[in-house]
């Protein structure tokens, strides 16, 4: 795999005088997981020898940015706010330098139906899919909208929020009795949904950085559940194995790990993302979603990437927090 762009595996550069604000938390479904994230990543800097303090999204936010005066901003807010580019746009505005997509960026990736129309203008196989929002089943009607859609996509398919992650939210629904029983489950989230037919096989998340010399992808991770992947799956030890890199035949590897890159450049994403992709049974993979803040977790599926990749997560991390720092506000 070509790691061309990452940094050697010892620390980048001497890391005393960088001060790096994580900001995590907020008040979405994923507030826990963003704060375990926050942690995590803080760790990694420290150990990495950087100065870190961390914050919460709240209300004392921007006086104690203010206050604290950093180099760079890490946001590890998951959902809404955090990955819909307002934190984005906030931080540009306070003119502090950030890690992670710009809010154009994260606008783009973060909208699934919008994401999945630039991807697939873009060559990426995505799931066929149709975006309806709440308000049109009170107006027309469930049951017309969910034979309509079953008609065209068939069964199998995947309802999911228009927005979010964690796979919160989220049903794989193999009968018709059950779609309508999935639509309230992902309207308790948010008022947009997007239903996908759904494609059976290898669920693999691979990783890309960019560290100025152009996007490169982390080794694959392979993840092997339980059951369904859900919410549970993804965050408590014990129910989910993971295959670092992930067991593909070289072709396969090459199409995700170029599935990957190809959706981080389409979305015009910058310094780091997450690609989840299911590989069906022919050896296709299909993108499912793009993620411009990825979960930092010990179970998260990024930092088991960049644990096997050619540079230690410490070094990795630091490379990213340094780079935005030296890019600036934008």
């Amino acid at each position: 795999m070509d790691s061309a762009g990452l940094p050697p595996r010892e620390l980048i550069r001497d890391a005393e005088d960088l001060t790096v604000a994580v900001v995590c938390g907020g008040l979405t479904h994923e507030r826990d997981v963003s704060i375990r994230s926050g942690r995590r990543i803080a760790g990694a800097l420290k150990v990495a020898g950087a100065n870190v303090e961390i914050l919460d999204l709240d209300s004392s936010l921007i006086s104690r940015l203010r206050e604290l005066g950093p180099d760079v901003v890490w946001p590890v807010v998951h959902g809404a706010e955090g990955e819909d580019g307002s934190l984005q746009d906030l931080l540009g505005v306070l003119g502090l330098p950030f890690v992670g997509a710009t809010a154009a960026g994260a606008r783009l990736a973060s909208n699934k139906p919008v994401s999945k129309s630039v991807l697939g203008h873009a060559g990426v196989a995505t799931p066929d899919y149709v975006a309806l929002p709440q308000s049109l089943f009170r107006e027309v009607g469930p049951r017309a909208i969910l034979d309509s859609v079953t008609e065209r996509l068939g069964l199998p398919v995947a309802v999911k929020p228009a927005g979010g992650g964690s796979a919160l939210g989220v049903s794989i629904v193999g009968e018709r009795g059950n779609l309508p029983g999935a639509m309230v489950a992902c309207f308790a989230y948010e008022p947009d949904a997007i239903i996908e037919r759904a494609v059976t096989g290898d669920e693999v998340a691979v990783s890309v950085v960019d560290l100025g010399d152009g996007p490169v992808a982390l080794p694959p991770v392979e993840i092997v559940a339980d059951g369904p992947y859900d919410f549970d799956a993804r965050y408590n030890p014990g129910r989910t194995e993971f295959f670092t890199p992930a067991r593909l035949d070289p072709a396969v590897a090459e199409a995700v790990t170029d599935a990957a890159i190809r959706s981080h450049r389409a979305l015009g994403l910058r310094d780091l993302s997450r690609t989840d992709l299911i590989v069906d049974a022919a050896g296709k993979p299909w993108v499912i979603d793009v993620n411009v803040a990825p979960g930092m977790t010990e179970t998260s599926l990024f930092p088991q990437a960049a644990q096997k990749g050619p540079t230690s997560p410490e070094s990795l991390y630091l490379a990213l927090a340094r780079q935005a720092a030296d890019r600036g506000a934008l």
